[in-house]
């Protein structure tokens, strides 16, 4: 059985988090990273430790799991490293060896490219220049690096005959649906699709072996680089909102002052990119956006995550019953809204913060 986690809005959603819930929880045999490359991380807190990843597969806290990275992602070597001795999991990681190499000429290009880096906001990676140059078919491949020959496997073959033996597969995603290169909200997107269907391709699975897809959606809509964001909270809008201007006044009541209603907000809820430490932009949530890229994903089940940010009395609750009326209403509001049913609900960062509603 394959399960596919992808980001439903503009990344930063929360995917680490509940790939690593789910990894845990479903005990999962496989855990394999598809999406872009090392331009979008996910954060994980275990074990007292929080892990910024960019590389590793977030499900590498179920220590029994194997980790595969997909061909269609691309890696940086001294990243990937740097990351399988920070997790340890340099015994069970296995990278396929058509993966394409990022190089530092690439991460120059991207860093010096103005359109790029000052219309577009790329994150200075390298994946654009290499994607493009692997389209040109010159880039360096995994399987010509030295470095990178432990670690060497044929990805699809290894994923595929773990499926036919009955083991459970869990397939890790990256960004989100408005970063898509083909559905997103060009130009400012990245530099391939973000949907279900192209994780799939990334690592060799078929769609016919696909049995669920979750769609992850923050509580509340964020966004970092440029680009539009239709449901930005501003000043002229917030005050038709009571909802937000209920969380602004939480925010002043801890005194965080300074700058425009975003920046108090972006404040109030440490909205900084993984990556690259830039402020997010902060924005109701964008139930038109969810429900297109509900659609476009074929969500078997929606993730609704960092409920305890709007909602405090939400947060560590593990139970449904436990939530508060306005959680459960703001959940019911989302779920018709976006058509499909939420089977988990994120209320906290820690791993067991989590209100499963999947039935067992």
């Amino acid at each position: 059985m394959v399960t596919i986690v992808v980001g439903g809005h503009f990344g930063d959603e929360g995917k680490g988090k509940m790939v690593s819930y789910l990894a845990v929880k479903d005990d999962v045999d496989v855990v394999a990273r598809a999406g872009v490359g090392p331009n979008a991380g996910h954060t994980v807190y275990h074990k007292g430790k929080e892990y910024g990843l960019r590389m590793i597969p977030c499900g590498f806290v179920n220590e029994k799991a194997s980790l595969f990275i997909g061909a269609g992602v691309l890696v940086d070597t001294q990243r990937f490293l740097k990351e399988v001795a920070l997790t340890g999991s340099g015994d069970r990681i296995r990278v396929d060896g058509r993966c394409a190499i990022i190089e530092e000429k690439h991460k120059r290009e991207d860093s010096s490219d103005k359109y790029l880096k000052d219309k577009v906001g790329t994150t200075g990676s390298g994946c654009g220049p290499a994607n493009a140059e692997r389209a040109h078919r010159t880039i360096k491949l995994a399987r010509e690096i030295p470095e990178m020959e432990p670690y060497l496997a044929d990805v699809p073959l290894e994923l595929n005959t773990a499926l036919d033996d009955g083991k459970t597969v869990l397939l890790e995603a990256s960004q989100g649906f408005g970063l898509s290169l083909f559905y997103g909200t060009y130009p400012f997107v990245t530099s391939k699709d973000t949907t279900s269907s192209m994780a799939a391709v990334d690592v060799g699975i078929g769609p016919t072996r696909v049995k669920e897809v979750i769609v992850i959606y923050k509580a509340y809509t964020t966004r970092v680089g440029e680009g539009p964001m239709s449901s930005l909270i501003t000043e002229e809008n917030i005050e038709d909102n009571p909802l937000w201007q209920e969380v602004l006044k939480d925010a002043e009541d801890e005194g965080i002052d300074g700058g425009d209603v975003n920046d108090i907000l972006a404040k109030y809820f440490r909205e900084w990119g993984t990556v690259t430490q830039r402020k997010r932009r902060v924005g109701a949530f964008d139930i038109e956006l969810a429900r297109y890229s509900s659609m476009v994903n074929g969500a078997t089940g929606i993730c609704i995550t960092c409920l305890d940010k709007i909602f405090p009395e939400c947060r560590s609750v593990t139970e449904y019953a436990g939530l508060s009326d306005r959680v459960k209403s703001y959940v019911r509001e989302i779920e018709e809204g976006v058509g499909v049913n939420a089977v988990l609900l994120s209320t906290g960062p820690e791993l067991e913060d989590v209100v499963d509603l999947r039935k067992d």
